[in-house]
């Protein structure tokens, strides 16, 4: 039986060859890089000519495909690579792959979350179950989604902090901000308040807030007056409901509640808060002298 053994060139030669073909792997790279980057630019850019909210919705879910596509192709051209490197070098690839076959099984039983994980994040992005600078809340964290790679998903919260969460522990996805956002704001008032001018207040305010210049765009329907909702402690809970973009979620709530808390205050509608009072039993030197006291007949 013969044997073909490859011949390995010299080192000169080696490693001339090496540095072409890195050179011609790195050329591609950018290439398919910059001409990716073009196109995904010019789809962003009609999703968001398109406007509303399906624009930008369509506009992120291109963001995330690319990012996950592209490190699909690094890896790829990155294994292409060390093939080729290996056959300038004269060393055979039929063991490599026989013997990567065999780990690649091995690796396969004991690496199932890492394959759970990815197959986890592919039906991420095909589902559309959430996006780049989407705000989700998964596996026990909440925060605006910064990445979404072939094992883990990178969160940051409102403080700042980064969080990986591996694709495959994403039993629940609660996307936050896709499509619109349905802001509930709930009001308290006291007991000594006529309801129906408290609700009156509430509803005119709120109607007056989504007329707003300055934040009309931000309401996609009318706001909606709920009515009391429930009796709490020490107040008369009312309940009115904003359908907005996803974008004035949290501003356009924080901004009804300092407007809600003027208009109360020139409409004398007080609003509860709890109170501590305070019992001093110490007794007092004229308490005790009364006690010293005889009782007269």
């Amino acid at each position: 039986m013969n044997l073909v053994i490859a011949q390995a060139p010299s080192l000169r030669e080696g490693l001339i060859q090496t540095a072409v073909v890195v050179a011609v792997f790195a050329v591609a790279w950018l290439i398919l890089n910059r001409v990716g980057h073009r196109l995904i630019d010019r789809m962003v850019e009609r999703a968001a000519a398109e406007g509303g909210v399906h624009g930008d919705e369509r506009a992120q879910r291109i963001k995330t495909l690319w990012q996950v596509g592209r490190m699909f192709i690094l890896i790829l051209l990155g294994v292409a690579l060390a093939l080729v490197l290996l056959d300038v070098w004269g060393v055979p690839i039929a063991p490599f792959l026989a013997v990567g076959s065999i780990i690649g099984v091995a690796i396969g039983f004991g690496a199932q979350d890492l394959v759970k994980d990815i197959i986890a994040g592919l039906f991420i992005i095909a589902e559309d179950q959430y996006g780049i600078d989407d705000i989700v809340k998964i596996g026990g964290v909440s925060g605006k989604v910064e990445a979404i790679r072939l094992r883990t998903t990178v969160l940051r919260d409102l403080d700042g902090n980064v969080h990986h969460v591996p694709n495959g522990q994403v039993t629940v996805a609660s996307n936050l901000t896709q499509v619109y956002s349905q802001v509930v704001v709930d009001l308290g008032v006291s007991y000594e308040t006529n309801v129906d001018h408290a609700i009156e207040v509430v509803t005119d305010e709120a109607t007056r807030f989504a007329r707003d210049p300055e934040w009309e765009a931000a309401f996609l329907d009318p706001p909606e007056m709920l009515g009391v909702d429930r009796f709490d402690d020490s107040a008369i809970v009312i309940r009115v409901v904003f359908k907005v973009h996803p974008a004035f979620r949290w501003s356009s709530r924080r901004e009804f509640l300092r407007r809600a808390k003027n208009r109360f205050d020139v409409e004398g509608i007080s609003i509860p808060y709890p109170h501590l009072e305070l019992i001093d039993r110490t007794p007092r030197p004229e308490d005790e002298a009364r006690e010293g006291r005889p009782e007269q007949a």
